[in-house]
């Protein structure tokens, strides 16, 4: 267990220190949220372009811990050239094992399962899952 626990660490920081689509666009086909949480600090913007009910680019931006700042990059990767409906299922599924809700295992999160053990820490959760609740707001 102490290996996957080192594992996830890893990608958690690879993610925080090497973020994936990191930048916003003056582009007025893509739909933008901002979430900040005032009391962590935890600040994000998160883009979404969707094209033929396809995330065609998700681009973030923000400040915060690197829980926070690493999802954002981790989403990024994980749910772009899904389809919208695809995407939400994973994103729902994904806020569900963070807020220690029933989630269906056999989702592929991909990176996004190195957050699993956020459940245990009800406090990080917020963090865990700002960008991934502002993403739902701009495809939905």
């Amino acid at each position: 267990m102490r290996q996957l626990e080192n594992l996830y660490r890893q990608i958690i920081m690879d993610h925080y220190k090497k973020p994936r689509n990191k930048g916003l666009l003056d582009d007025a086909r893509y739909k933008k949220e901002h979430i900040k949480n005032p009391s962590c600090g935890d600040d994000v913007t998160i883009q979404t372009f969707v094209e033929d009910g396809i995330v065609k680019d998700i681009r973030h931006d923000g400040t915060g811990c690197s829980i926070c700042c690493s999802s954002a990059s981790v989403l990024s990767t994980r749910l772009k050239n899904l389809p919208v409906t695809e995407a939400l299922k994973i994103s729902e599924n994904y806020i569900n094992m963070i807020t220690n809700k029933p989630y269906d295992e056999t989702i592929e999160l991909e990176d996004a399962q190195a957050y699993e053990g956020i459940k245990d820490f009800p406090a990080r959760t917020k963090c865990a899952t700002i960008a991934w609740k502002a993403f739902e707001n701009t495809v939905k």
